[in-house]
């Protein structure tokens, strides 16, 4: 279920829930909504529901549509009898994450277009030299210094291409999943100036976020612990859930859990044991997830800005490299004209 959808779903049922609608209509209404595969999904929940069925085990039946925090808070919010305020608030998380999606992406658009149009002026340089012939006959000069030349020199052109984007993309899906343990070196990520502290800072606002919708919604410390590790997508973060729990056991506080975690910085424990002295656990830790939330979206600017320098300099060194390129086979030719 994408991030928009998710969002829409919770803020509809919410909002019907709250009015006082009945269930079965809500989401035989929210059935209309979405792609077959969302619509096959909700019809599901509506079928389930009329039979007396928790929508938490059905989610649970369908999981790899349904997002895991979207199961977790409803299961919390039916047994605590606050379902709708669980989907709002969830509907207010996932708002936020779009949000910060979006910026990134606006962010970024104009470089990826500058690096496309390089591209394809390269490819068409490659292809016209396949295409023109000189007046003396035989094939164009080689520009570029690549021996690609037509059509063929285009498509293996894009192969290079192809491979190379191939390899930043596997790269981040084997660490995403921690492929060899690869997540292992997130703390050594985070000492990069100003990029490191941005994903950090984006990561504990997330996890801020689960921890306040879980408490509020009335779950034990424990799981709102293990769910807002969970909903950080990093088994680093995961790992530390069993520490935090045996601290718990042992009669320590909120902050003492996540200190036993060892993996969360000292500013950031300072804030959760500021907050803990202020008020209630729910009340506090959602003022700590607004503070992270503004906090996350200076750091999605400060993330933005480094993509788009990274973009634009490739785009830069790229072209420049292919002007060199031309520049010093022409200057070739003239050498030899002149010897």
């Amino acid at each position: 279920m994408s991030l928009k959808a998710a969002a829409s779903f919770c803020r509809r049922l919410g909002v019907g829930l709250r009015a006082g609608a009945d269930l079965v209509p809500l989401l035989h209404n929210e059935a209309k909504y979405g792609p077959a595969r969302q619509r096959d999904a909700i019809n599901a929940l509506a079928d389930g529901a009329r039979h007396g069925e928790q929508l938490s085990s059905i989610m649970e039946q369908r999981k790899n549509f349904f997002p895991a925090l979207i199961i977790s808070m409803t299961r919390v919010g039916e047994a605590t009898g606050r379902l709708e305020r669980a989907l709002l608030n969830l509907a207010d998380h996932y708002d936020q994450q779009i949000k910060l999606r979006r910026s990134f992406m606006q962010s970024i658009a104009w470089p990826a277009i500058q690096l496309f149009g390089g591209i394809v002026v390269v490819s068409l340089l490659i292809w016209i030299m396949g295409i023109l012939t000189p007046a003396g006959g035989g094939e164009m000069a080689d520009l570029l210094g690549f021996g690609l030349r037509g059509e063929r020199g285009v498509l293996v052109f894009w192969a290079y291409l192809a491979v190379f984007f191939g390899i930043i993309a596997a790269l981040y899906w084997g660490f995403s999943r921690n492929i060899g343990g690869a997540q292992n070196l997130i703390p050594l990520f985070y000492l990069i100036p100003k990029l490191g502290s941005a994903v950090q800072t984006i990561t504990l606002s997330r996890f801020a976020w689960t921890l306040a919708l879980a408490l509020d919604a009335g779950l034990d410390p424990i799981r709102s612990i293990a769910l807002a590790l969970d909903s950080t997508d990093s088994d680093y973060y995961r790992a530390g859930a069993q520490q935090s729990q045996d601290a718990i056991r042992n009669g320590g506080t909120l902050a003492g859990a996540l200190k036993a975690t060892e993996i969360f910085p000292e500013e950031f424990l300072l804030m959760v044991e500021t907050a803990e002295l202020s008020g209630t656990d729910s009340e506090s830790i959602e003022r700590l997830a607004r503070e992270y939330d503004e906090r996350a979206q200076m750091a999605m600017k400060t993330i933005s800005g480094i993509a788009t320098g990274v973009i634009w300099i490739s785009v830069m060194g790229f072209l420049i490299f292919m002007i060199f390129r031309i520049l010093m086979t022409i200057s070739g030719f003239y050498s030899e004209a002149l010897g």
